[in-house]
């Protein structure tokens, strides 16, 4: 028996989408095309319009599926979780495609469509909750605002990343990541709160 169709349809959508993520990724989204995303995928201009209609709807979905593109395996909550959140999304943007080329679609997306923080404030929630353990565990100044701060963080963290991308690649990102922690720590964290948190010990481990 063949596959069934149903199962063909997904796998060809996949196939696409991460297609697209690789040629977003590789050209940004002036220099893709849906004829590049077709040939890197493997598939007919009828298999491709099928799933989606023009290179701004394949745009829009690798940008808003950003949340699904990464599971992180949080083990706890609170600052801990805060930063160990931002070293394994560090991890996600030299490993995962389709989030790096979601982040850059981000960076880029007046290109093709009107501007949409979604995919930021998405961001801002994962943060807030592990802002809102931290407070109730104590590890929080008093005068530190849980979603103030959330969004400081993702704004900090998104020039970060785009001032890595482009002198390293990526490759000094986490390197960078305990700059930025050693500096926002302190501003943000009582003593005690400060005392449990670990950044990593061994860099190279993190960006491999």
């Amino acid at each position: 028996m063949g596959e069934p169709k149903q199962e063909r349809a997904v796998r060809t959508r996949d196939a696409i989408l991460t297609a697209a993520a690789e040629i977003f990724d590789e050209f940004g989204y002036s220099g893709a095309s849906i004829s590049k995303i077709m040939n890197r995928a493997n598939v007919t201009q009828g298999g491709m319009y099928f799933h989606f209609k023009s290179k701004r709807e394949l745009a829009h979905a690798v940008l808003t599926s950003q949340q699904e593109f990464v599971a992180h395996p949080s083990e706890g909550f609170g600052l801990q979780g805060l930063v160990d959140l931002t070293f394994f999304t560090a991890h996600q943007l030299v490993s995962n495609v389709l989030f790096r080329a979601s982040v850059r679609l981000a960076v880029e997306q007046g290109e093709f469509g009107p501007r949409d923080d979604t995919a930021y404030q998405e961001w801002v929630e994962q943060l807030y909750v592990h802002l809102r353990a931290a407070r109730e565990h104590g590890e929080l100044l008093a005068e530190v605002d849980e979603r103030e701060f959330a969004n400081v963080l993702v704004g900090a963290y998104t020039g970060t990343q785009v001032f890595s991308n482009i002198a390293s690649g990526y490759a000094d990102l986490p390197e960078r990541l305990v700059s930025m922690w050693r500096y926002f720590l302190p501003a943000i964290a009582t003593p005690q709160g400060r005392a449990r948190v670990k950044l990593p010990a061994d860099i190279a481990r993190i960006a491999a």
